[in-house]
């Protein structure tokens, strides 16, 4: 069954690989400037390469999720695990909340940005960067603790 499985994944591979590799060519047949100057090339060419892309893209993504949710049903602990590491990035995602600004958004002379005005969109463009920026510091402790615990271990 896993040897079957593993064909059928080749083969499905194979294949996506082969039409990216046509449209990729069909693209570089008609060349770069040709294609950024005709708007029916465009149309063309880079469109159903871009749809394509969205397809395999969405395809990927649907199957990703598929499996990891019967994944987690079928192994409750697993599903125990990662039910604690989302209320833990949920935690994280309020302290970002709490710690972002929601004010203005303005350039270096001082003056406010075109659609930077204050308000909620300003919120959670800011918790972004600071959910990213704890999210990241997190990140580096851990490495470098495990750095360390290797360095002392030997």
């Amino acid at each position: 069954m896993n040897n079957k499985l593993s064909k059928i994944l080749s083969i499905v591979t194979g294949v996506i690989s082969l039409i990216a590799v046509f449209f990729l060519i069909r693209i570089i047949m008609e060349g770069d400037d040709a294609v950024s100057e005709n708007a029916a090339l465009q149309n063309g060419l880079v469109d159903p390469y871009i749809t394509f892309a969205k397809v395999v893209l969405f395809l990927t993504a649907i199957v990703s999720v598929v499996f990891s949710l019967m994944n987690l049903i079928k192994y409750p602990k697993l599903l125990k695990k990662t039910l604690i590491s989302l209320a833990a990035l949920g935690v994280l995602l309020v302290i970002a909340y709490v710690m972002a600004d929601d004010g203005e958004t303005l350039n270096a002379s001082g003056i406010v940005l075109e659609d930077g005005q204050a308000g909620s969109t300003s919120k959670w463009v800011s918790t972004g960067i600071w959910f990213s920026v704890i999210l990241g510091g997190l990140g580096l402790f851990i490495i470098l603790g495990g750095f360390v615990k290797s360095l002392v271990s030997k």
